[in-house]
């Protein structure tokens, strides 16, 4: 699996103009200009052809409703996009939370844990629902990402008791992670892309190997941490809906182990997710080398 190298597509003029006009416009516009005049393009984009073959080989769709899922996938990518600039406008979502007592509980008891989130989705909407005032949630992030939209986040997030973690060429990330943890504060890392160290771990995911990055499994099964899957997924214009499952693993396996059970059962849940939402998978590459 390849190196993260994902961005927010545009610049900061076109971001600031986007935020300008979501302030005053029915965002369903917004969504119906996307599909009419942004969407086509892609179709001779790279990450075209990898959606088409993920629905053509892992879920078995024959050509035409294959290609008719990739475009379906490439509208719904593009309504959470502009749903993220709506927030940073002032747009407020309905969020329904399933699984919240297994935050709550982790968050009121003494102790770190751990989330775990995946390109599936809008992850970030969890940052506005699963807060907690006793604990702080360190956020493990692209350090990449465009300066228009990691000032919104950091705007957005300033009264939610979040810090965001950009990812640097100096490890010293690890160091926030390792303090952060020996607090007893909550720890988000991305489960699915390989990102920083190339180390990573063998798992099953919609019936085919792939490779995890071992990070996420390896923090929570060296400090014995408790582990959360967490996916936010897009269910009408106005709704998104928040999983939260526990990730259960041998606490007194071999480390490798352990970090193998955590992977293959993120794996599994993940899949879950899938199942029930299969257009919202917005990994843009051959995810899959078979």
């Amino acid at each position: 699996m390849r190196q993260w190298e994902g961005t927010t597509y545009g610049n900061s003029l076109m971001h600031r103009w986007l935020i300008k006009l979501l302030k005053g416009i029915d965002i369903r516009i917004v969504y119906i200009f996307t599909y009419i005049f942004v969407i086509p393009p892609c179709l001779f984009r790279d990450g075209f052809k990898s959606i088409y073959h993920y629905f053509r080989q892992r879920w078995g769709y024959g050509p035409i409703k294959a290609f008719r899922m990739t475009y379906r996938n490439h509208y719904m990518f593009a309504q959470v996009v502009i749903d993220r600039f709506a927030m940073y406008a002032g747009r407020h979502f309905r969020v329904t939370i399933d699984g919240f007592e297994h935050f709550r509980r982790l968050a009121d008891r003494p102790g770190a844990f751990v989330l775990l989130s995946s390109h599936v989705g809008n992850y970030e909407m969890a940052g506005y629902t699963l807060v907690s005032d006793r604990k702080r949630l360190n956020a493990l992030v692209f350090s990449g990402e465009k300066q228009t939209v990691m000032e919104h986040r950091t705007e957005m997030f300033a009264d939610k008791n979040i810090r965001m973690i950009p990812v640097s060429d100096d490890m010293s990330h690890l160091f926030l992670l390792d303090q952060a943890i020996q607090q007893g504060e909550i720890i988000s890392m991305p489960a699915d892309r390989i990102f920083g160290s190339q180390k990573s771990v063998s798992a099953t995911l919609l019936g085919a190997p792939v490779q995890l990055p071992l990070g996420p499994f390896s923090v929570a099964a060296m400090h014995g941490l408790h582990v959360l899957a967490v996916n936010v997924m897009k269910v009408t214009p106005d709704r998104y809906h928040v999983y939260v499952r526990p990730i259960s693993y041998d606490h007194r396996a071999p480390r490798q182990e352990q970090t193998r059970q955590l992977a293959q059962r993120y794996a599994a849940e993940l899949e879950h997710i899938l199942t029930i939402y299969p257009t919202q998978w917005y990994n843009y590459f051959e995810y899959w080398k078979s």
